[in-house]
C-alpha cells in the first residue's frame, strides 16, 4: 500500500510531516485533507517533493546529523528522545493533549480484517510461537476476508491514510524527532476516527514498514532486486552482525507484540454487543477511560520502534549494541503489559457480565419454550435448546451404533431426558437397562413409542474438563444402551439452571417425559418406571393413577420384577417370609423359630432375606453368613437389594406425587413400616401366596414365633393365618414400634407424615447421619 505513492521503486518519498498543532503551522496548501479515505489530492506530488526539499533544506540540524559519525548521530537522537520523555512525563498534560485532538465523526470502520492482515505481517516478522501454532487458522480467516468486495472496498478507502503514517513514522525516525511530538502529529491526523481505528491504522502502518524491512531480509539473497534494495539500507552488514544486535531485537519483538495484545484488547472492547452491555457498566466504563491512555502510549510505542528500525538501516549496526535502547523499548513493554494487565481483566470482567445476561435470557427463553400454554409443531426447538442449538456438530452418540447423530433422530418422538450426575449408581444403571433392553426385545411395538437421551449434569464455567471428570464421563456413556449427549460442556449454565430450578433435579437420577410436540408430560417418571417399567408409558399423571387402581396390598406388588423364585412360590400359594436387618443373632433366633412352627403347623414355609435400606456393606456380610451357614433363601446381588428397597421409595413418592398419601390406603401403610423398619433394626412380612398376613418389627414378629404354643391352642378354630396374626397385634399394641422417616436437604419432603403405627402426626427434627458407609443405597426416602 505504501507504493501508491512513491515516485521510485527503490526508496519511499517522504511527503510533509503530518501537522502538529504544538508546532508552527503548515500553509494552508499542505494541510492533510482528513475525510478524504480515496485516492491522495492531486497536488499529492507536489507534497512529496516539497517534502524531501524540506527534508534536505529546511532541517539542517537532521542534514547534517547523517553526516555525522553513527555515535555522534546517536547522542543527536537520544539526546532528543531523552528530553521529549523528560519533558512530557506528565501523563495528564499529555493525555489532554491527546484527548484535544480527539475529535470522532461518527464514522464506523470495521477494522477487523485490517487487524488479520496486520498480525499476519507482524507475526511473521516475529516469528512469534503462538502464530506458529495459530497462524494457520488466523490466515485462513485472513484469506477469506480477503475476498470480500467490502474488506477489498474497505482497503482502498484506507490506503492514503495507512501510507501517510508509514511515511510520517519513516521520516520523524530519520529526523530524531520528539516522540511525543510524532505521536501527538498522528492523533491529530487521525482526529476524525474513534480511538480503535486511530490504532490498527497506526499499527498497520508501521507494520507496512517493518514487514518491508524483514521482507528484504528474507529475500535479498535470491532477488537481485531485494538485494539492490537491502545495500542501500546496509541490511547485509546488519545481519552479519546478528549476535550483538539480538538484546535489540528481542526487545523489539517484545514490544512488538505486547502492542498487538493491546490492539486486540481494544478492538476487543469495541466488539462488546451493546444489547448485553451499556456503557455505564462499571467494567466497561472503567475501561473506556483507559483506552485514551492504552491507544497513546501503543502509538507512541509504534514511534519508537520505527526510530529504532530507521537508525539501524541508516547508520549501520554499531549503533544497535548500546544497551540503552534496549532499556527504552523494554521500558515501553513494561508498560504496555500494565496497561494491557489492566485492560484485559476489565475485559473479562465484562465477557463475565454479557455471559450472565446472555444466561439469563436463555433462561427466560427455556421457561417460554416450555410453557405448557404454548403449542409447538414438533420438539425439535426443545432439543435444540437444551443439547445444542447449532449445526456445526453431531451433538449425540448412538448407544446402540457408538455413532455420532444429530437431534433428527428425535423429531416428534416420545423423549425421555434421563438426566443425572456422574455420580450414577451402578445399581440403577444396571436396573434401568434391563428395563429398557426387555421394552426392546418384549415388546417391539414400544421401541416406536419413546427413545431415551442421557442428560449429564456437570458444573463447569467454559473450561475443559478434566481428565478424571472425562475418564468418568465416558464410562458412563459406553455403558448406556440409549442415546447420550457426546459432551457434558454442550449442556449450557441456563440449561442446568433450568433442570435444578424447574425440574427440580437435585442428586438423583430424574426422568423427564416430553411428548412429540415437547410438551412436558412427566418432570420426573423415574418412580414409574421403577414401579412399573415401560408398562408406565406415556408416563403421564393420569397412567398413574389407572396403574395405582389396579394394585393391592400384596407381595406380588413389593416383589414384580425383581426374584422369579418368589414369584414360583407365590403361584404354588405357600407361606413366604421376607425379612431383614443386620443383627444376624436375630437373624438365626428369627429363622430358626419360623422353621420351628412351620413344622409343628405343617406348612409349606420358604424365607429370603432382602436386607436393609442402609449399611450395604453390612448387608453383604450378613448375606454371606446366611449363605454360609444355609440359613435361607438371600438375595447376593446387591443390586436386587437396591431395586427392592427403590421401588418401595418410588412407591410413597408417587402416592404423596399424587396426593393420596391416605392414612387409610392400606399400601401407604404398609410402604411406611416397611421403610421405618428397613433403616431401624429387623423386620419380617409374612405371606400366604401374594396374600400379606403381618407386616411387623423384630420386636413383635419374633416374640410371636417364639411363643407359638401360646396361641396354637386357636389354630384349629380359626385357623393358622388368624392366630398368627391376632398374637402378632397384641404384642404390637404393647410394643408400639413408631416409626422414623428420614429426609435428605436436597430432597422435597412432605409437610407432615403420621406414623403409620399410632396414627399420630409426627414431629420434624433435624438430624445429622453418618454416610461413611459410603455403598449405602438408598440413604434417602425419596428422589427430587
Amino acid at each position: 500500500m505504501a507504493h501508491l505513492t512513491n515516485p521510485g521503486p527503490f526508496h519511499p518519498s517522504i511527503p510533509r510531516p503530518l501537522h502538529n498543532p504544538a508546532s508552527a503551522p503548515a500553509p494552508a496548501a499542505a494541510q492533510p485533507q482528513v475525510h478524504d479515505h480515496g485516492a491522495a489530492p492531486a497536488n499529492h506530488n507536489h507534497d512529496h517533493l516539497t517534502s524531501t526539499t524540506q527534508l534536505r533544506t529546511a532541517t539542517p540540524g537532521a542534514s547534517q546529523a547523517l553526516m555525522k559519525s553513527p555515535s555522534a548521530t546517536h547522542a543527536l537522537i537520544r539526546g532528543d528522545r531523552t528530553a521529549g520523555m523528560l519533558t512530557m512525563s506528565d501523563d495528564h498534560v499529555m493525555m489532554n493533549q491527546i484527548l484535544a485532538t480527539h475529535a470522532p465523526d461518527g464514522r464506523d470502520v470495521d477494522v477487523r480484517p485490517l487487524l488479520y492482515l496486520v498480525e499476519d505481517i507482524l507475526n511473521r516478522a516475529t516469528e512469534h510461537v503462538n502464530f506458529i501454532i495459530k497462524g494457520t487458522q488466523a490466515q485462513i480467516e485472513m484469506e477469506e476476508k480477503a475476498q470480500q468486495a467490502n474488506y477489498i472496498a474497505m482497503l482502498e478507502a484506507l490506503t492514503f491514510t495507512i501510507d501517510r503514517i508509514a511515511c510520517e513514522l519513516s521520516y520523524k525516525a530519520l529526523r530524531g524527532s520528539d516522540p511525543h511530538t510524532t505521536t501527538t502529529a498522528i492523533f491529530s491526523f487521525l482526529s476524525s476516527y474513534a480511538w480503535d481505528a486511530k490504532l490498527v491504522l497506526s499499527l498497520s502502518a508501521f507494520a507496512l514498514n517493518y514487514g518491508e524491512f524483514w521482507l528484504l531480509a528474507q529475500i535479498y539473497s535470491t532477488n537481485q532486486l531485494a538485494k539492490s534494495m537491502a545495500i542501500l539500507k546496509q541490511l547485509p552488514s546488519l545481519l552479519e552482525h546478528t549476535a550483538p544486535l539480538k538484546p535489540r531485537f528481542n526487545a523489539l519483538n517484545t514490544l512488538i507484540r505486547t502492542m498487538m495484545d493491546v490492539t486486540r484488547c481494544v478492538v476487543e472492547f469495541k466488539d462488546l454487543p451493546s444489547m448485553y452491555i451499556s456503557p455505564d457498566a462499571p467494567a466497561l466504563a472503567s475501561a473506556m477511560t483507559l483506552i485514551p491512555t492504552a491507544v497513546y502510549w501503543t502509538i507512541r510505542s509504534m514511534v519508537a520502534c520505527a526510530t529504532q528500525i530507521s537508525s539501524l538501516t541508516s547508520m549501520g549496526h554499531e549503533y544497535g549494541v548500546l544497551a540503552t535502547e534496549s532499556w527504552e523499548l523494554s521500558t515501553l513493554a513494561h508498560k504496555l503489559q500494565n496497561i494491557h494487565e489492566h485492560l484485559r481483566k476489565q475485559l473479562n470482567l465484562c465477557y463475565q457480565h454479557i455471559e450472565e445476561k446472555k444466561d439469563v435470557d436463555t433462561f427466560h427463553m427455556l421457561l417460554k419454550l416450555f410453557d405448557p400454554n404454548v403449542a409447538h409443531i414438533d420438539n425439535m426447538k426443545h432439543l435444540k435448546a437444551l443439547i445444542y442449538a447449532g449445526d456445526d456438530k453431531l451433538p449425540l452418540l448412538d448407544g446402540a451404533t457408538r455413532r455420532k447423530v444429530g437431534l433428527e433422530v428425535l423429531r416428534r418422538r416420545n423423549v425421555l431426558l434421563l438426566i443425572s450426575s456422574l455420580e450414577f449408581s451402578g445399581d440403577e444403571l444396571a436396573i434401568l437397562e434391563q428395563i429398557y433392553s426387555d421394552t426392546r426385545m418384549h415388546e417391539a411395538g414400544m421401541q416406536s413409542h419413546y427413545e431415551v437421551v442421557w442428560i449429564p449434569v456437570v458444573e463447569h464455567s467454559g473450561v475443559p474438563l478434566s481428565e478424571e471428570t472425562r475418564t468418568r464421563f465416558e464410562a458412563l456413556r459406553s455403558s448406556m444402551p440409549w442415546y447420550s449427549v457426546e459432551d457434558p460442556l454442550l449442556i449450557e449454565k441456563p440449561v442446568l439452571r433450568f433442570i435444578k430450578e424447574i425440574w427440580h433435579f437435585r442428586t438423583k437420577p430424574i426422568l423427564v417425559v416430553l411428548d412429540p410436540r415437547g410438551k412436558v408430560l412427566s418432570q420426573n417418571a423415574i418412580h414409574m418406571m421403577w414401579i412399573w417399567g415401560s408398562a408406565a408409558f406415556p408416563f403421564t399423571s393420569y397412567e398413574e393413577e389407572k396403574l395405582w387402581s389396579k394394585e393391592t396390598w400384596q407381595l406380588n406388588l413389593l416383589i414384580d420384577g425383581i426374584d422369579p423364585l418368589i414369584l414360583d412360590w407365590i403361584k404354588d400359594g405357600k407361606y413366604i417370609f421376607l425379612y431383614g436387618g443386620d443383627d444376624i443373632e436375630w437373624i438365626s433366633k428369627f429363622v430358626a423359630s419360623a422353621r420351628t412352627v412351620a413344622s409343628a403347623f405343617g406348612i409349606p414355609l420358604e424365607m429370603v432375606y432382602v436386607g436393609k435400606s442402609n449399611k450395604r456393606e453390612q448387608v453383604k456380610k450378613v448375606a454371606a453368613i446366611i449363605k454360609e451357614r444355609k440359613l435361607s433363601h438371600c438375595w447376593e446381588d446387591p443390586a436386587m437389594v437396591w431395586f427392592f428397597w427403590t421401588r418401595l421409595e418410588s412407591m410413597m413418592f408417587s402416592k404423596i406425587q399424587l396426593g393420596r398419601a391416605d392414612d387409610l390406603d392400606p399400601i401407604v401403610q404398609g410402604i411406611k413400616k416397611l421403610l421405618s423398619y428397613g433403616r431401624e433394626g429387623g423386620w419380617a412380612v409374612l405371606s400366604e401366596g401374594s396374600n400379606i398376613l403381618v407386616n411387623g418389627h423384630s420386636t413383635t414378629v419374633l416374640p410371636t414365633l417364639v411363643d407359638y404354643v401360646k396361641w396354637r391352642g386357636n389354630v384349629a378354630e380359626k385357623g393358622f393365618n388368624l392366630s398368627f396374626i391376632e398374637y402378632h397385634d397384641q404384642l404390637h399394641n404393647v410394643a408400639h414400634p413408631c416409626c422414623r422417616f428420614e429426609f435428605l436437604a436436597t430432597t422435597k419432603a412432605p409437610e407432615s407424615i403420621r406414623c403409620p403405627e399410632c396414627h399420630r402426626v409426627m414431629e420434624k427434627h433435624t438430624a445429622f447421619v453418618c454416610c461413611h458407609d459410603e455403598q449405602a443405597i438408598p440413604d434417602s426416602l425419596f428422589a427430587s
